[in-house]
């Protein structure tokens, strides 16, 4: 037989967590076609792998891609990490079925303009994106906001009986036709005036279509436990799993509590399905809060809309040089994006080695100046975490990646190296990968990143250009 790709001699991670093994893994089509201690066969492709360390493509679980993936589908900031497929329509905010009527609402902004929100549907938005054939695969969650923004004329009050039943007829369409599950972001002012009961509501649609919740948190500062609570109520009314989205204890007085809420995850673990997602850094990205600013901590202004001269500099410096209040210097640049340095390093630890913990960069891709994040998150755990720090084995590393974010969100025949899966595969240098991209300078592709395969095309390699585009949408 012949196949088109034989990786010989290499170290397989297969994502499982289980252990290590050397191997020749050989791809025909889209599939993994065999893997044995030596295959016999030739190969129109033949890689030799030694001291290479060959695993699934990485799962980015947490994305802000939605519309650049078919805007830039070479998206080289996702496949140069070795990733393989994202998921968008975190944090209540989607692409898809998002109808925008006159300006875009915070933090929508965040995935574009206006112009940019031309998917009704989930259909509309999965065809726009076999179109562009991007180098990554795509699966989406349906965005709270982006329902809220579809069905109500005013987003800072609690949404009516009708509105409600409005928005669960979308979502449930949006179900039908392949979405993930439902993600809200409750700590925005365009979702934290929804009730409990209205997200309840929602998470009803989930458990028919055996949908997802993810959830940024109303508070992950002070009120986080209660905030916790409150996710895991909405789940448990659901009878549905819940992702707590990028876990973190934000602000210096919160430093050091997820002691107790990785405690209270412990406890409700017990009866209900939860986990989370984290990534690997103790700054955090997003819009500027004027509810977040402080000094206690660093900010630096990433973009402002009616002043870019500033992108790069810190709030502190801004409102120095204008001769005003951290506050009112905020709220000239508004609306802006902002880096916060909020988070304590141990605290990232503890949630990134926590069991049921997945890896999720939160990039966001239109930030003229990203956080490193969006080039760097996945390098940076097995160079920086488990390489560097032994934090923990490469296995948890990659099983935290792949095959553990695969299952949590129902990717079928994806994220293990196993014979008949789709040949999404990703050939590093254990010594070598670490991420490059800084604070500084954080346009920059990871290093040690040999070969990725997308659907079994050969997509990234070492001179770290895209030279496939095989990517996919991915329905639940």
């Amino acid at each position: 037989m012949k196949f088109d790709y034989l990786f010989r001699n290499v170290t397989v991670i297969d994502g499982s967590g289980g252990e290590q093994y050397r191997a020749d893994v050989a791809v025909q089509g889209d599939r993994i076609a065999e893997i044995a201690p030596a295959i016999r066969g030739q190969a129109v492709h033949e890689i030799d792998g030694t001291g290479r360390v060959l695993a699934p493509g990485f799962i980015d679980v947490h994305t802000h891609d939605d519309i650049n993936v078919i805007r830039l589908p070479e998206y080289l900031p996702k496949i140069s990490q070795g990733i393989t497929t994202v998921i968008v329509g975190n944090c209540g905010i989607s692409a898809a079925t998002a109808t925008i009527k006159g300006h875009v609402p915070d933090p929508m902004n965040l995935l574009g303009e206006a112009k940019h929100f031309i998917y009704p549907t989930v259909s509309a938005y999965a065809q726009a994106v076999e179109q562009a054939r991007p180098a990554i695969n795509v699966g989406t969650l349906i965005g709270h906001t982006a329902l809220r923004n579809n069905h109500m004329d005013d987003l800072l009050r609690t949404a009516t009986a009708e509105e409600i039943s409005g928005m669960r007829a979308e979502l449930r369409l949006a179900l039908q036709q392949g979405a993930l599950g439902l993600s809200t972001g409750l700590a925005y002012a365009s979702a934290f005036h929804s009730s409990t009961e209205e997200v309840m509501a929602l998470a009803e649609e989930l458990a028919a279509q055996k949908g997802i919740y993810t959830t940024h948190l109303r508070s992950e500062f002070e009120p986080i436990l209660e905030a916790l609570d409150e996710a895991f109520r909405i789940g448990r009314h659901g009878n549905v799993p819940v992702v707590v989205s990028h876990h973190k204890c934000a602000g210096a007085k919160n430093w050091g509590r997820t002691v107790e809420t990785l405690k209270l995850f412990d406890k409700v673990r017990e009866t209900q399905d939860v986990s989370c997602d984290c990534y690997p850094y103790s700054a955090s990205s997003s819009t500027l809060d004027l509810k977040q600013i402080t000094d206690e901590f660093e900010i630096v202004i990433t973009w402002s809309e009616p002043h870019p001269e500033v992108a790069g500099q810190s709030l502190q410096q801004i409102a120095q040089s204008w001769s005003m209040s951290l506050h009112d210097a905020g709220k000239l640049l508004m609306p802006a994006g902002a880096i916060y340095y909020n988070m304590d390093e141990r605290d990232v630890r503890r949630v990134l080695s926590y069991p049921v913990t997945m890896v999720g960069s939160d990039g966001l891709p239109n930030d003229p100046m990203p956080h490193p994040r969006l080039w760097g998150a996945f390098p940076r755990v097995l160079g920086h975490y488990s390489r560097d720090e032994k934090l923990f084995p490469l296995t948890v590393a990659v099983h935290k990646m792949t095959g553990m974010s695969a299952a949590r969100f129902q990717l079928a025949e994806r994220g293990l190296v196993r014979q008949g899966y789709f040949a999404d595969l990703v050939m590093f240098d254990p010594q070598t990968v670490r991420d490059v991209a800084s604070f500084s300078d954080p346009q920059q592709p990871a290093a040690g990143i040999e070969a990725v395969l997308v659907n079994g095309v050969m997509s990234y390699g070492r001179d770290k250009k895209v030279i496939g585009r095989a990517g996919r949408f991915l329905r639940r």
